[in-house]
């Protein structure tokens, strides 16, 4: 008697769990970014991925339903998971979606790392304030989150010790945003 080749052993403790391992990868993976765009308001694509998720999830849990006596699904499942968790997250970090606000909040003069934003094309609104021993200088800017690197290249060149927090920001009328790529240069030391 022949048997087949869904019904070997390496089939069913082998590839059967390697593609729901990948499978869950994939749904988790787009989860991750789906929730993403809706936080951003992305009614378009929130939606088709949502789509692209629930099928591939539905697959893969109606081949671990098919196979429930298969622990090694169960695991391949588990670790999918979390593998995905973790490609979504370093995936949605490189997409770098949407925009931010950076507030940077500096003990030393602030002329300086002001103008060096400008200098980059960047917008900012600064004001002088009291802080909780001596009088600081607060500067906001409203940045596209692939340029919060640059941002932070600036600071780190201009003012190292410049305490600085980044905040997500959902929708923006009007702004000063860089059109072209700066060819400047930020280093330490300079």
């Amino acid at each position: 008697m022949e048997t087949s080749f869904y019904d070997s052993s390496l089939f069913t403790y082998v590839l059967l769990p390697g593609l729901i391992f990948f499978s869950r990868i994939m749904d988790v993976t787009i989860g991750t970014v789906r929730i993403v765009m809706v936080s951003k308001g992305h009614k378009f694509w929130a939606p088709i991925l949502g789509f692209f998720e629930i099928l591939i999830w539905l697959i893969a849990i109606s081949k671990i339903f098919e196979n429930l006596d298969n622990w090694m699904c169960y695991v391949a499942y588990a670790l999918g998971f979390a593998a995905g968790n973790y490609v979504g997250l370093n995936l949605e970090e490189r997409l770098a979606v949407g925009i931010v606000k950076i507030q940077i909040i500096t003990r030393k003069e602030a002329t300086k790392l002001i103008e060096n934003l400008k200098t980059a094309g960047y917008g900012v609104t600064f004001h002088n304030a009291q802080g909780a021993s001596e009088k600081v200088s607060i500067i906001h800017s409203i940045i596209k989150r692939a340029e919060i690197k640059k941002v932070e290249n600036i600071i780190k060149a201009t003012n190292p010790k410049a305490f600085y927090s980044i905040e997500d920001i959902k929708f923006v009328n009007e702004g000063v945003f860089p059109m072209v790529k700066t060819k400047l240069r930020w280093r330490k030391g300079k």
